[in-house]
């Protein structure tokens, strides 16, 4: 017999207007992870299981997704791990205070590839310029996307952001790899892999 968990660790802010208090969110103060649209969660639970010692935040607008990957993450025992049902742009330009975030994780974001389309592309310049205002001194912002002109536009909006210090990517385990690199590595695709540091 399944046994389910009670509580969920899906969070609900007090406010929508006010930044969050992470004390209100995590049981544990210690650096902090965001997963930018967290998917299924492969990423997610891998980071949180491997780096108890960090606190990690998954992003994903859909509902029945998020709920999913809750269910994983209270299977594992997992204690470290919140998610929010939230536009990411909104989250970190409104609610997200400064210099609190250690690492955000952006893997495999809508590449939006029709030219009219582009500029619903969720890295631009202005939300560039909230990650950096979020993340702490040394804290980084790691990418990976199987489309060539996107992580092209990714590279210029960050290099214009002179706080931001290239450096060389991550690379993660094959059970860390989101569903998206697994199809697009079994398709012979490219990925290609950013790491940017704010300088401290």
């Amino acid at each position: 017999m399944r046994t389910i968990a009670s509580t969920s660790n899906i969070h609900t802010p007090p406010s929508w207007l006010d930044p969050i208090d992470w004390s209100t969110v995590f049981a544990s103060q210690q650096p902090i992870e965001v997963d930018i649209g967290c998917g299924k969660g492969a990423f997610l639970l891998w980071a949180a299981q491997s780096r108890p010692d960090h606190n990690f935040l998954g992003v994903e607008r859909l509902l029945l997704r998020l709920r999913k990957v809750d269910r994983k993450a209270q299977r594992r025992g997992l204690r470290n791990v919140r998610f929010i049902r939230l536009e990411a742009s909104y989250l970190v330009s409104r609610l997200v205070p400064s210099c609190s975030i250690s690492v955000y994780h952006l893997y495999f974001p809508d590449p939006w590839p029709k030219r009219r389309h582009f500029q619903k592309r969720l890295l631009n310049p202005a939300f560039a310029s909230e990650l950096l205002r979020t993340l702490v001194a040394g804290g980084c912002l790691n990418t990976a996307t199987d489309h060539e002109d996107y992580f092209r536009q990714m590279e210029r909006v960050l290099a214009g952001i002179g706080e931001f210090r290239r450096e060389a990517p991550i690379s993660l385990p094959v059970e860390a790899q989101t569903d998206f690199e697994r199809e697009f590595l079994a398709a012979g695709k490219t990925v290609f892999r950013g790491r940017w540091v704010k300088a401290s």
